[in-house]
């Protein structure tokens, strides 16, 4: 009877045991399979896919724009420098380094003439070196510059507004011409072309007085 009792004990721990065991195998395997399945996995590689493409499309449309702004821009310039050039095929237009000088063929007043130069792109002549004085003088004629004291007396200025550094005053000039109110008319300043010295040819004279004048245009 013992023996009985002691066989039936160990068969039902042995069917414990099993159902534990079976227990055990199907949490493992549940927990195997808790990620995702096969169909989810294919979206994730199709989103990571399309992820890396919209990149590759981002840098290749960066290039693009970069490329077009830069083949625009080469165009620009060179559009620009052609129009510069046919600007200046003109015979009146004179080239000195990297600036171009245009030579008026009648007379006007300072403020007329300035005017000119600013429809033509330019402005009244500014002289920055002997060189350019010297270059100035050999065209021979009496022209009205970019220098004036309108604004301030005596404190004379080029039409940029910078101070006057370079002085190439003709002898006795600036002076007061016998009367104050003589000096104060005199307020422009020509080229004079009746001097020797290619250095001393500056002469102040009433603005409205009517002559021939030089444009400059510097392509920087």
């Amino acid at each position: 009877m013992d023996d009985y009792i002691n066989k039936e004990v160990v068969e039902i721990d042995k069917v414990i045991e099993e159902n534990k065991n079976g227990a055990m195998r199907r949490v493992t395997t549940e927990t195997h399979h808790s990620g995702p399945d096969g169909s989810e996995r294919r979206l994730y590689r199709m989103v990571a896919v399309s992820f890396g493409m919209l990149c590759v499309l981002q840098v290749a449309l960066n290039i693009s724009l970069r490329l077009e702004y830069c083949l625009s821009k080469g165009r620009d310039q060179q559009q620009k420098e052609k129009d510069f050039m046919e600007k200046f095929s003109n015979p009146c237009w004179n080239k000195f380094e990297s600036c171009w000088y245009f030579l008026s063929t009648e007379r006007k007043t300072w403020s007329e003439s300035r005017k000119d130069c600013l429809e033509r792109g330019a402005d009244l002549v500014i002289i920055n070196s002997g060189k350019e004085q010297r270059f100035l003088f050999a065209l021979k004629k009496r022209v009205w510059i970019g220098l004036t004291d309108r604004e301030t007396e005596g404190s004379w200025k080029w039409v940029d507004g910078t101070p006057l550094n370079t002085r190439y005053w003709g002898r006795n000039q600036p002076s007061s011409g016998g009367g104050q109110s003589t000096y104060q008319e005199k307020d422009c300043v020509e080229l004079d072309d009746g001097q020797h010295q290619p250095e001393k040819t500056w002469n102040y004279s009433n603005c409205d007085n009517k002559l021939e004048w030089i444009c400059e245009l510097c392509n920087k």
